[in-house]
């Protein structure tokens, strides 16, 4: 017959093993998991689509020519609209021009030029050739500078990101947020994307190598994305809480230990 004290023994094991039984078990955490045991595993590109420039963009453009000084007034310090300095924040101005609501920007001499719809390369090109008429041999770089991401939710870091690349993609931008924790849910990270006048929320699946197939792979101008977190983060983030419950049990289990001795 079980005594007493083996009663006492297995309900403690039992409430600490309904204390951490919420933890994540580990075949739910490693990325990729449909890869095959090959050495080398290939697969085409196929959504290398470049990023084209939208209405909101704000373009950093830096002109050189053979003439310094007559190139100079296109490189202004602050972003502009209509001509008119557009400051998206008094203490760190944006170097650039705004694309407008029309897809437009407004450069000195050359007037309103067609931005949005293009890549960068493209408005470059583009540039290049309009200020022929201006300057001799213009060297023209253009990039996005208010390329921003939102990573939030059960990551290491969440924060807005501003990126140099503006072909970053989401297992890139996550990185930049220090991972997934262990907790997280890597088959629910949900990508937000304001496009064409919608909201769009799309469910994406770390734990699948098809999410490199994904048309939201790469990510957008203003791109959210949300980690999902698991039911055992409660309890992660509640260590102290976990030892304090640890801690009753224990007093609990001496007191009825005493007891029934």
């Amino acid at each position: 017959m079980v005594n007493q004290k083996t009663k006492l023994f297995y309900l403690v094991m039992i409430c600490i093993g309904l204390t951490f039984g919420s933890c994540a078990p580990y075949k739910n955490i490693p990325y990729y998991q449909d890869l095959n045991n090959n050495p080398v595993t290939t697969g085409k590109i196929n959504n290398n689509v470049p990023y084209l420039i939208h209405p909101g963009d704000i373009l950093g453009i830096n002109v050189t020519s053979r003439n310094p000084e007559s190139a100079a007034v296109f490189n202004y310090n602050l972003a502009r609209v209509n001509g008119n300095s557009y400051n998206t924040s008094p203490d760190n101005p944006v170097i650039g021009y705004l694309v407008d609501e029309n897809g437009m920007i407004h450069l000195p001499f050359v007037g309103e030029f067609k931005a949005a719809g293009s890549t960068t390369g493209q408005v470059t090109e583009k540039l290049s050739s309009a200020l022929l008429t201006y300057l001799k041999d213009p060297v023209v770089n253009i990039r996005i500078v208010n390329f921003k991401v939102y990573v939030y939710g059960d990551v290491l870091r969440p924060n807005a990101y501003t990126l140099q690349d503006d072909h970053t993609t989401i297992t890139q931008a996550l990185a930049l947020a220090g991972d997934l924790n262990i907790t997280a849910l890597r088959k629910k990270v949900v990508l937000i994307r304001n496009e064409g006048g919608e909201r769009k929320y799309v469910n994406l699946d770390l734990t699948s190598t098809k999410i490199f197939d994904s048309p939201y792979f790469y990510l957008k101008n203003n791109d959210e994305i949300y980690v999902s977190p698991g039911r055992a983060k409660t309890a992660t983030q509640g260590l102290p809480l976990v030892g304090l419950i640890i801690s009753g049990i224990s007093v609990i289990a001496i007191l009825l230990t005493r007891y029934y001795q």
